[in-house]
């Protein structure tokens, strides 16, 4: 796409209903009011956030099966929402967010509470979370693999699945993590990024002391 995305096109695109596509386009002006006094994302994205930002994390929807329960979903790093908030307004499940940072988190209830959604704000450190069991983990650029592993692993049970958004890096990350654990891996590229790919792991565990 040569030019920015705006909110018409990720309209068509992801075939969101409107009452989505009003609480995204709600999230989309809170978020540049914002970001005049808080750096919430890279000023440099701000133009192009329908793609940077929301068609981003959308496209993990597509890798997720709805199920007749709302699904649990762990975001780990969330920073301004992403990808959590926006799967929320998609209505993919019940959505908990960790993020260390207090302004951060203030954001991320606000848009909690204009769009009414099914999200919880917990404002501390992913280590200092107590653990619950999660259907699904997501993270973008919050970490590499093996530390996403590491903080998620008290909250992964056999049928949990992860799904991170990777750069480029992600074959040497896939090799480190892979010295430590056992898990299922299917690579997809990403569609709002080139170099990027979204990573669907499942049956994570740990590798015993003499598998590694």
């Amino acid at each position: 796409m040569g030019h920015n995305m705006t909110a018409t096109e990720f309209h068509e695109l992801t075939g969101v209903s409107r009452e989505t596509m009003d609480k995204l386009i709600l999230y989309s002006e809170t978020l540049t009011k914002w970001q005049k006094a808080i750096n919430l994302v890279s000023n440099s994205t701000l133009p192009n956030m329908w793609l940077r930002h929301f068609y981003d994390s959308a496209q993990l929807s597509d890798y997720i099966i709805k199920a007749d329960n709302p699904l649990k979903i762990l975001d780990l790093g969330s920073g301004a929402g992403f990808p959590g908030l926006v799967l929320s307004i998609l209505g993919i499940g019940e959505v908990h967010l960790v993020e260390g940072v207090g302004k951060k988190c203030s954001f991320m209830k606000q848009i909690i509470q204009q769009t009414d959604i099914n999200a919880i704000v917990h404002n501390k450190r992913i280590e200092d979370l107590g653990a619950f069991p999660v259907d699904v983990v997501t993270s973008r650029a919050c970490a590499d693999l093996n530390k996403l592993l590491d903080l998620s692993d008290k909250f992964i049970k056999p049928t949990t699945k992860c799904l991170f958004l990777k750069g480029k890096n992600v074959e040497n990350e896939l090799l480190s993590a892979e010295k430590h654990r056992h898990f299922r891996v299917k690579k997809f590229p990403s569609k709002s990024d080139r170099s990027g790919r979204v990573l669907l792991l499942s049956e994570v565990k740990a590798r015993t002391e003499k598998e590694k």
